[in-house]
């Protein structure tokens, strides 16, 4: 049902998520690449605060001092120039901190590369009718919905902070002016480092729901899959890599084990799983062969040259392939349904008309293409 209905349940391939990456959807927060700034800004204050106040505190009394020869040798420049010197290193090292903070919270999330891509024009950027799109969408609300809950939150942060220093705040008055510059600067970047750990709880929230959006985005239906497949099946270097892993396969013992095979159940592509079943033998269907990719593929055709059945039964196929090794039985709950294509293969239902039949896979045995329990509803 999910082949006709275009259903997306498959896991993206790795050609998916590299399309996507080349034209630059990769997974992107904004939340958490401002928390990560806000909080390196902060600490870069908590360490490197007092020599910057004491850079403003030279910068200040060098501007209210001049004597005659600043009157008669008037030099507004190399004013300029000195205010630079003072205070350049200690912004300079505050830009490089929030630059760095920032290709580095992207580059933790979906990795930092520059795509040319970007930068080129498309008309639809500009375009009033597609901003009002995203305005007013579905993104547009979420968007929206983030900022208000950081307005509320982060206003709740500060003006709870602000409202339980108000004593001590008031108190300075009574002090010293450095004493007091120096409480304040405290004051001032406990309260930044709380609404940094505001903005890191909204991250928080923000990372896990980017991540299912774009897994979601991501997913693709079975006829995508098999579409992939057919439009990649013809690219030469990933000929030459399935001729090299079936040849690494054939040096094997994987020829003699098809061979001894019985079926071959496939997902239909990126899965295989050869069984075998000899009466007086086996007392329970073997595992003889199974792989993925690359080796599914030669599993498939070496099949298909030793005239063993492939029959595509991606659910089966997976539940066998996950829950038992090479020349291990398959798990007791898999018994029914390998006995019901066994039962096929070797000729039992031929009077029902000769169709594939249909098997039941028990909830516990059913996974996705990368191993992860399914829940079926």
């Amino acid at each position: 049902m999910a082949d006709e209905s275009g259903e997306k349940t498959q896991a993206p391939t790795q050609k998916r998520k590299q399309d996507a990456i080349d034209k630059g959807e990769i997974l992107r927060s904004k939340e958490f690449a401002t928390a990560a700034v806000v909080l390196g800004g902060c600490l870069w204050l908590a360490l490197s605060g007092p020599s910057l106040i004491g850079a403003f505190k030279a910068v200040m009394t060098e501007s209210l001092q001049f004597g005659r020869a600043d009157v008669e040798d008037f030099q507004p420049m190399r004013s300029l120039l000195a205010t630079g010197a003072t205070l350049g290193p200690a912004l300079a090292t505050l830009f490089a901190i929030t630059i760095v903070t920032a290709i580095a919270s992207q580059a933790g999330l979906g990795g930092a590369r520059f795509n040319p891509k970007l930068l080129e024009w498309k008309g639809s950027r500009i375009n009033p009718a597609s901003g009002l799109k995203r305005m007013f969408g579905m993104q547009g609300l979420i968007e929206l919905g983030k900022s208000l809950l950081k307005v509320l939150l982060l206003g709740a942060i500060g003006g709870w902070l602000l409202w339980s220093i108000r004593g001590q705040t008031l108190g300075l008055v009574a002090g010293n002016v450095e004493g007091s510059v120096a409480a304040l600067g405290g004051t001032f970047i406990f309260v930044l480092l709380a609404m940094a750990g505001g903005l890191l709880l909204i991250a928080g929230i923000d990372v896990p729901i980017q991540i299912i959006r774009m897994l979601s985005k991501l997913r693709m239906s079975h006829q995508e899959v098999r579409d992939e497949y057919k439009e990649t099946e013809g690219s030469p270097e990933l000929k030459a890599a399935l001729r090299q892993r079936q040849r690494t396969i054939l040096k094997g013992g994987a020829r003699q084990a098809v061979e001894s095979a019985h079926v071959v159940l496939t997902n239909p592509t990126h899965f295989a799983v050869a069984l075998r079943y000899e009466r007086g033998r086996d007392e329970i269907p073997v595992v003889v062969a199974k792989g993925r990719g690359a080796t599914a593929l030669a599993i498939r055709e070496l099949a298909a040259e030793l005239s063993v059945p492939v029959l595509e039964y991606p659910v089966l196929a997976r539940a066998v392939y996950y829950t038992s090794r090479e020349g291990q039985q398959i798990r007791d709950d898999l018994y029914v349904a390998i006995a019901t294509v066994l039962a096929f293969v070797f000729g039992v239902n031929q009077r029902a008309g000769g169709h594939q039949p249909h098997v039941i896979v028990p909830d516990a045995a059913c996974f996705d293409e990368n191993g992860q329990p399914l829940r079926k509803n």
